[in-house]
């Protein structure tokens, strides 16, 4: 394991600023003067779901803040990134195409908290990439850290509630007004994906082989949701 990979030990950590979201929180800097964002959560299980689902992210290119392993395993550390601005109503359209486009992996991995309670899980880097900030409504959990239950099964009907749901107003604002050529090239993000690099990083990164299969059922539904052109989706023969 490379030095940049280990697990950070953030009992070392000076803290210099504090939380930014509903959970205990703060801005930590570290001996070199690298700054971070740790986050407890309710259990070690939320933060290896976090964790995986960040890595899921990865893996389809979808751009988030640099995730890190703690030493504690209640708590989630990202990179500490200065942002141009992190609200959906701040982002140019440019940066809204950005965003628009990882739709797909958002509905994929049900982070139903894509776009933020109050517009704010959107942001801009230095480097202009538009970045989902926190990804700990994916998978098993809400991001209040409920578990979704049954509402997270093989259907993948955030590819439409992220969409129209008025209840989402911050997603409905982000994603509603995106035209059939944005959504196949955002579903193609995920659909595109081999499954057994998706199996891969289930496994490598905590979770179990039935959550791999669960993903790979999504990903084969959103495939059937995106319509003709999406990889692995038959052309149909004539008739």
């Amino acid at each position: 394991m490379r030095e940049d990979d280990s697990p950070i030990d953030t009992t070392t950590l000076q803290r210099v600023g504090g939380a930014l979201g509903s959970h205990p929180a703060g801005i930590y800097e570290d001996a070199r003067g690298r700054r971070w964002y740790v986050k407890t959560v309710e259990s070690p299980a939320h933060a290896r779901n976090e964790w995986l689902a960040a890595q899921l992210y990865r893996l389809a290119g979808a751009p988030t803040l640099p995730y890190r392993r703690s030493r504690v395993p209640d708590q989630v550390v990202t990179a500490w990134v200065p942002l141009r601005c992190h609200r959906v109503s701040q982002l140019s359209e440019a940066e809204r195409c950005q965003a628009r486009h990882w739709l797909g992996v958002h509905a994929w991995l049900a982070n139903w908290d894509a776009a933020g309670f109050d517009g704010d899980n959107q942001g801009v880097g230095p480097d202009g990439t538009v970045l989902t900030l926190d990804v700990g409504g994916a998978l098993l959990y809400r991001a209040q850290g409920d578990p979704k239950g049954a509402a997270f099964g093989t259907r993948v009907d955030e590819w439409d509630r992220l969409r129209c749901d008025p209840d989402n107003p911050h997603a409905r604002r982000l994603f509603a007004d995106m035209d059939a050529a944005e959504l196949r090239a955002a579903a193609q993000g995920v659909t595109a994906l081999p499954a057994a690099m998706v199996q891969a990083c289930v496994l490598r990164h905590g979770g179990t082989p039935a959550l791999a299969q669960q993903l790979l059922a999504r990903q084969a539904d959103l495939r059937l949701r995106a319509g003709p052109g999406s990889p692995g989706t038959a052309a149909p023969g004539p008739t």
